[in-house]
């Protein structure tokens, strides 16, 4: 893709560098902020049914919930563990097979030691999709294929584009018996922290979008890539946002954050959850004629105000006017 695809993530990692050196504080702190973050929508888009506020309590005060599956605890605890390890991979050497199976084991050693950190022996197959994926006696060629390309083109692509093929290259081969989604996330977010760029968080209300574009990358990464980048964009406006910094920029084919577009979106959003109560963030996007990221804007701007929130399974909730 072209570099002026991401002009917008460039902008605003350009603001973020010049915040930084970041006091030794605000690291620790903005790591524990998104540890929480990450981990809880991550499980959240593969149907985990802990809030973030549960998630939360799991991970930094180690108690479990009361009615909630220990298999939910189990993916919170270690997915949180992966993150961590993420800090721990070195920038000066391309990464090894050893970490990214070191990752899975991480995750996973708490739900199925056996098959935790190992590449899978059996078939698997995606629920809702016709992709045929690799037999596992192709798995370790195919993932020495994989760490080879990453080693050739990380610094050569654009940090998002290359992040976004890394999350879609690993997912469409499969390799771990279950937590693949995760770890695509993982190393996706491993890229952009290796190029020095934020994270990117992937919440509950795409999981429509973000299947879409990613079950149709195999053809084209066109779409999954821009979606990629959005998701980019959002979490560097919050982090922006954290450090109480303006995030308007300059108008050149680049949307204002204070548009006075969005006060009219926002009005016309609560108003269709106030006629369709229950409706999801892609539902609610045909409604009022608006993408699911302007959607997902307005949306957290009507729960910042009190005015609506989420209930149900992240899968199958919708949202409801307080």
């Amino acid at each position: 893709m072209r570099r002026s695809e991401f002009k917008q993530c460039d902008i605003y990692a350009e603001k973020i560098a010049a915040l930084r050196p970041f006091p030794k504080e605000t690291l620790k702190s903005l790591r524990e902020y998104y540890r929480v973050g990450l981990t809880y929508t991550s499980n959240a888009l593969e149907g985990n049914s802990l809030t973030e506020s549960e998630t939360k309590v799991v991970i930094e005060d180690g108690l479990t919930i009361g009615g909630k599956p220990l298999r939910d605890v189990y993916e919170a605890t270690g997915h949180a563990k992966a993150y961590d390890f993420l800090y721990g991979i070195s920038k000066d050497k391309p990464v090894e097979e050893a970490e990214i199976l070191e990752l899975h084991r991480l995750f996973y050693s708490q739900i199925d030691k056996d098959n935790a950190g190992a590449w899978r022996k059996v078939p698997v197959f995606i629920s809702g999709s016709r992709r045929v994926l690799p037999a596992p006696e192709k798995l370790p060629c195919l993932m020495a294929t994989f760490v080879k390309w990453m080693a050739g083109n990380e610094g050569k692509l654009h940090p998002v584009e290359f992040a976004a093929l890394v999350h879609q290259k690993f997912v469409y081969i499969h390799p771990f018996i279950d937590g693949n989604g995760r770890m695509a996330r993982l190393l996706m977010n491993l890229a952009l922290l290796r190029a020095g760029w934020t994270v990117a968080i992937i919440p509950p209300i795409c999981r429509h979008e973000y299947i879409a574009t990613l079950g149709k990358a195999g053809k084209s990464p066109n779409d999954f890539i821009r979606f990629v980048a959005d998701r980019v964009c959002e979490t560097q406006k919050e982090l922006l946002r954290l450090m109480g910094q303006s995030i308007a920029i300059d108008d050149e084919g680049v949307n204002r954050a204070d548009d006075e577009g969005v006060n009219e979106g926002v009005n016309s959003l609560l108003a269709a959850i106030r006629q369709n109560p229950g409706k999801r963030a892609n539902e609610l996007a045909t409604y009022i004629g608006k993408s699911v990221q302007s959607v997902e804007r307005y949306v957290r701007k009507l729960k910042d105000a009190g005015k609506i929130e989420f209930r149900g399974a992240p899968k199958n909730g919708g949202y409801f006017e307080v």
